[in-house]
């Protein structure tokens, strides 16, 4: 397992933020830099993962009214530390920070992994939810 440390802040390196990004295929967010700086510092939530070397390798951060729902708008994990407990751990951040909040919501692509692990930290796909079924509805605007 590699190493690697949390904090929580808003406060990262333009650059870094870009290139972590960049580096799981999320080009619609590396593509706009100021306008990903500014979603992170208003996010009402934002953890980042560094490895041993202080470089950025992981990154959640979360939408919260703080009392019904918590967002987690993005999770990424840099993919030379991704199954080594970096995603885990930062989303155990939000669940911890937001405890409180009844429900945690995320949406991800359909890639098979994705489900394993979002099931591996007792998540639930809406459709397999009981003991009532649920439905998600997204609506993605292309700039």
């Amino acid at each position: 397992m590699s190493s690697f440390e949390i904090v929580e802040s808003k406060d990262l390196e333009p650059g870094a933020i870009v290139g972590l990004y960049t580096s799981v295929g999320w080009s619609a967010y590396a593509s706009d830099p100021d306008s990903l700086v500014k979603a992170i510092k208003q996010s009402s939530y934002v953890a980042s993962a560094t490895d041993s070397a202080a470089n950025l390798v992981g990154l959640v951060r979360a939408i919260s009214d703080d009392i019904s729902i918590c967002y987690i708008q993005d999770l990424l994990v840099h993919p030379t530390h991704q199954r080594a407990g970096v995603g885990r751990a930062l989303v155990d951040r939000v669940l911890k920070r937001y405890a409180h909040v009844r429900q945690t919501v995320l949406i991800t692509d359909d890639e098979p992994g994705q489900r394993a692990f979002y099931e591996s930290i007792d998540f639930i796909e809406a459709h397999d939810f009981e003991p009532a079924s649920l439905r998600a509805f997204v609506q993605i605007t292309n700039k």
